[in-house]
């Protein structure tokens, strides 16, 4: 193989080409708008799932948060798959206003999720959420909002790395996570893990028959250090030590996308893509005044801002760049700006894997990046629901 260094200017040149590309066909707007509506049931396993209400347009991404004392939908002391990172009320969290709040679209009302109509609409199906701990988060969210609706009824647990599974045995529905933060392959060689650009053929053979897929990746690209994921980076048959990773990112979205163009059957197969989970690290984002805080520790209610705080992200540029040029493009779940709204929905310290000494230094520990359970996460849920099924 070629060693990175001898082949950096010509392949530097051709990547900063591609991204310049990408990111002048990318002017995106911070919803998706869902046309077309009507009041009957799009089957949930047609190939672009749509909301369905009424002979008008819903942009169901644009709106604002509201507040509803009709939730939560579920408690978290009444589902033990919280992972404890997410399980915010148990470590000590002492408000509680963040879960009750409802997200309410722009211009229609979405319907409040319902666990049985999900089960009984999904009979005898699987639902597969892949990608990073986000995906984890929103499956566990799934899980605990069924699980609220069927209290009694049994189930079978497994839990995995890479794939964990709950099943409803009694309608024959499966939910499962299946991490792979890169969606991409990676593999070790000579001890080094080796992140594969051009290749998922070996995460692919775990999504094969499933009949709604729903994919997300992104933060992963951007680690560095010790929270980096691999070794190497290998693309066209050479290694790099590294590369620009917004680069990275298109390259390995545009495996997955011809992976799924290839061998997804949309005819019964529904495959989301969720958007950019925001993240809450920089209080000038949302608070042009704020000088000493360094984490969303603190934050106790949303952002009243309707458009996104900061910089958007670029990573949004790309995934959606990818999605529009796929054959049959799989459906964005937008939830970045609604997402960013909510300053106030991280775990922050509150977290069963942080140390008594973490959470006395929450400018460096929080978690800004993860959402308390409940609540955030059952949002992308119900739009998940509404978009799946309506």
């Amino acid at each position: 193989m070629a060693h990175p260094l001898s082949q950096s200017c010509n392949v530097y040149s051709s990547c900063f080409a591609i991204l310049c590309l990408v990111l002048a066909q990318s002017h995106i707007a911070s919803s998706v708008l869902l046309v077309g509506l009507k009041n009957n049931h799009h089957h949930p396993h047609h190939g672009r799932p749509m909301l369905h209400a009424n002979q008008t347009s819903c942009a169901l991404f644009m709106g604002s948060w509201v507040h509803d004392d009709t939730y939560p939908i579920y408690q978290s002391s009444a589902c033990p798959t919280i992972d404890p990172e997410f399980n915010c009320q148990m470590y000590g969290r002492p408000d509680s206003d963040y879960l009750k709040y409802r997200w309410k679209p722009a211009n229609c009302e979405l319907p409040r999720f319902n666990g049985l109509d999900f089960l009984l609409k999904l009979k005898g199906k699987t639902v597969m959420f892949v990608g990073d701990s986000l995906g984890r988060n929103q499956w566990e969210s799934l899980i605990c909002l069924i699980s609220a609706a069927v209290p009694h009824s049994p189930i079978q647990m497994s839990r995995g790395d890479p794939l964990s599974t709950f099943k409803f045995l009694e309608f024959g529905v499966a939910v499962s996570y299946y991490r792979a933060p890169y969606l991409v392959d990676i593999d070790a060689v000579q001890g080094k893990r080796v992140l594969k650009l051009d290749d998922i053929r070996g995460n692919g053979n775990a999504w094969r028959g499933v009949d709604v897929l729903s994919f997300n990746t992104g933060h992963w690209w951007t680690h560095k250090g010790s929270l980096q994921g691999w070794d190497y980076m290998e693309s066209g048959g050479t290694i790099y030590e590294d590369i620009d990773r917004l680069v990275a990112l298109e390259r390995g979205m545009r495996t997955w996308a011809r992976w799924v163009d290839t061998n997804i059957d949309r005819s019964r197969t529904s495959v989301f893509f969720q958007s950019i989970s925001p993240t809450h690290y920089n209080p000038s984002d949302w608070n042009a005044g704020a000088t000493t805080a360094k984490s969303c520790y603190g934050e106790t209610a949303p952002s009243t801002i309707t458009t996104y705080p900061g910089a958007y992200p670029d990573q949004m540029k790309v995934v959606v760049a990818v999605i529009r040029d796929m054959n049959n493009p799989a459906y964005l779940l937008d939830i970045t700006t609604l997402s960013a709204m909510r300053k106030d929905a991280h775990p922050s310290i509150y977290s069963g894997d942080l140390s008594p000494v973490e959470r006395a230094n929450p400018d460096h520990s929080a978690d800004c990046s993860h959402w308390c359970l409940p609540g955030l996460p059952d949002t992308w849920n119900q739009l998940f629901y509404t978009a799946l099924l309506y």
